[in-house]
């Protein structure tokens, strides 16, 4: 299983416990119970917050691309840091947000990142293709 649908799964689950502990037991028939998938599907009408965060993620990858380079948020962005990571699985990066990019075959997305309006168009594309 690959590292981004172990991540899915995990972060679906943990979606699923939380929605549960919102919208609260059912009582049918004077027993108590969880809501079930289906059920919680219905109330959030059918919204996956992985596919929102990859897209927020997205939207947010272009407007720090559009910063300056004087820019705290930028500069961070660009930092390598001195030190070597410690052993185990590596954390996400920002950098890997270029591979969700070549997922979507956006070929020459640093100039379609300066436009605003091009990259809003593929942000947009994102919400439809995830």
């Amino acid at each position: 299983m690959d590292v981004e649908r172990k991540y899915s799964s995990e972060t679906a689950s943990l979606e699923r416990k939380i929605l549960r502990g919102i919208f609260g037991p059912t009582k049918d028939n004077q027993i108590w119970g969880i809501k079930n998938n289906e059920e919680l599907d219905k109330l959030i009408k059918h919204e996956n917050i992985v596919d929102y965060i990859k897209v927020q993620r997205l939207s947010w990858f272009g407007h720090i691309q559009r910063m300056p380079e004087t820019r705290a948020a930028k500069k961070i962005l660009k930092w390598n840091p001195l030190t070597t990571r410690p052993r185990g699985r590596p954390k996400y990066r920002w950098e890997d947000i270029i591979q969700d990019l070549g997922q979507m075959k956006i070929k020459n997305w640093i100039t379609c990142v300066q436009d605003r309006a091009k990259w809003k168009a593929v942000v947009e594309k994102a919400k439809t293709s995830y």
